[in-house]
């Protein structure tokens, strides 16, 4: 059996500068959703310096010593800023490797004093380049769909946005556990900035195909939700982390997501659904979604199967 393909680099240089450049893109946008669910970007618009100051930051509050890190840790997913590990730790058969800072930036961000001091101003920073380049993609996506450029926007899908700022620590004993299981993501979209050391994985024809880092770049892959309302059109990927004897690996996930208390229901958008393409999934919100998604936690399994007619 022949080895399935990397996963796609799309240069995004130009892309609001060339409109014939732009179609290009969003042809490679929707091909990449279509078949892998992920692609990597360059030329995003977001600086070197800022991605590496941000995984800077991230390594200096997971760095410090535990009686200041403490101060942040909670199991409250409702918390806006807080320090963790293992979200479904009582759920799950073993334990990942690493240790999580949470930072909830939208719709209602944190207060300054709210953010670990070590790491506050470099998250500000980077949130307001993640807004932009996250509705630039929403925008590619949307067209990529068929749809006018702010369809997914106007169904609220950029309203909440999520940092997770992973820490891998070496391990001694990587074949025993994993970094992060295998999973897909409970939402939209996920943009994913990760340093040199590597790990990050994603199933494809049933084998699991490295996503090398890029200096420079950014993975995106898709979520559940998209999945959903795009009535299987674009993927939500099964993707893991491995576990390795060097380290520490740093990571910084930005997950874009609806509004968790809205009643907003979310279904396959109508415009996709011609004669002959009933929808799959039934109407649901972001609440119920991301309920029964923790209620399982990281078991390798999907959660769209429970929400589908």
């Amino acid at each position: 059996m022949a080895s399935p393909e990397g996963v796609r680099i799309i240069d995004f240089k130009g892309i609001d500068k060339d409109a014939v450049l732009r179609s290009q893109i969003i042809k490679k946008v929707g091909e990449g959703c279509e078949k892998w669910g992920f692609f990597q970007v360059v030329n995003h618009g977001i600086p070197e310096s800022v991605l590496n100051a941000m995984i800077d930051g991230v390594r200096g509050f997971h760095e410090q010593d535990d009686e200041t890190k403490k101060v942040w840790y909670s199991r409250d997913s409702q918390t806006k800023v807080r320090f963790s590990s293992n979200f479904d730790l009582y759920k799950a058969r073993m334990a990942n490797w690493r240790d999580s800072l949470s930072c909830l930036m939208a719709p209602d961000p944190p207060r300054p004093e709210q953010l670990p001091a070590v790491c506050r101003d470099i998250v500000m920073e980077y949130s307001e380049h993640l807004v932009k380049l996250g509705l630039t993609l929403f925008q590619l996506l949307s067209e990529a769909l068929g749809l006018h450029p702010n369809h997914l926007k106007d169904m609220g899908c950029a309203e909440s946005i999520l940092i997770l700022g992973h820490y891998y620590p070496p391990c001694p004993e990587p074949q025993l556990t994993l970094g992060t299981s295998s999973h897909t993501d409970p939402d939209f979209f996920t943009i994913l900035l990760q340093d040199k050391i590597g790990g990050l994985q994603v199933l494809q024809e049933d084998q699991w195909v490295d996503v090398p880092p890029i200096p420079g770049a950014l993975v995106i892959n898709m979520g559940d939700l998209l999945q959903l309302v795009s009535n299987n059109k674009f993927k939500s990927i099964f993707h893991r982390v491995l576990a390795k004897h060097v380290g520490p690996r740093i990571s910084v996930a930005c997950f874009f997501r609806g509004q968790w208390n809205s009643t907003r229901l979310y279904c396959p958008i109508k415009e996709l659904l011609p004669e002959g393409n009933p929808p799959i999934y039934r109407e649901t919100t972001i609440n119920e979604y991301l309920t029964y998604y923790y209620s399982k936690g990281l078991d390798g399994n999907s959660s769209l199967p429970h929400f589908k007619l």
